[in-house]
């Protein structure tokens, strides 16, 4: 499965972005798909999962009620709406493949390239 991030720029705080995660092979729908992020500075950081039929989800803390996971398996993509922008949401936002759906970075098996997210105050 490769993976690819896309979506994210400068926004300002308060701002929404939505990120997609387009996947390519055909065992996608399969596997659970998480969103992780690294601010300048800091360790990675678990953001949101969701289940391969989508019908669950986790959320961190820190994003719960502003941020949305969401997938199309039709389409290979998965969705992380970012709504209520604020500063400290600055990072560079990886999407993740695995066979299970966890907050630890090492339960999943594929990485996309990252994609920035800037939020200005």
């Amino acid at each position: 499965v490769q993976l690819q991030a896309c979506g994210g720029g400068l926004v300002e705080a308060g701002g929404s972005l939505r990120l997609s995660c387009a996947a390519s092979g055909r065992t996608f729908s399969s596997y659970a798909v998480g969103w992780f992020r690294q601010g300048p500075g800091k360790e990675r950081e678990f953001v949101a999962t969701i289940s391969w039929s989508g019908g669950s989800t986790a959320y961190a803390d820190s994003v719960k009620g502003r941020f949305t996971i969401s997938r199309d398996n039709a389409k290979n993509t998965v969705y992380l709406q970012t709504n209520s922008l604020k500063a400290e949401d600055t990072a560079v936002y990886y999407c993740a493949a695995g066979s299970l759906l966890g907050t630890n970075s090492r339960m999943y098996d594929y990485w996309g390239q990252g994609t920035l997210v800037t939020v200005s105050s």
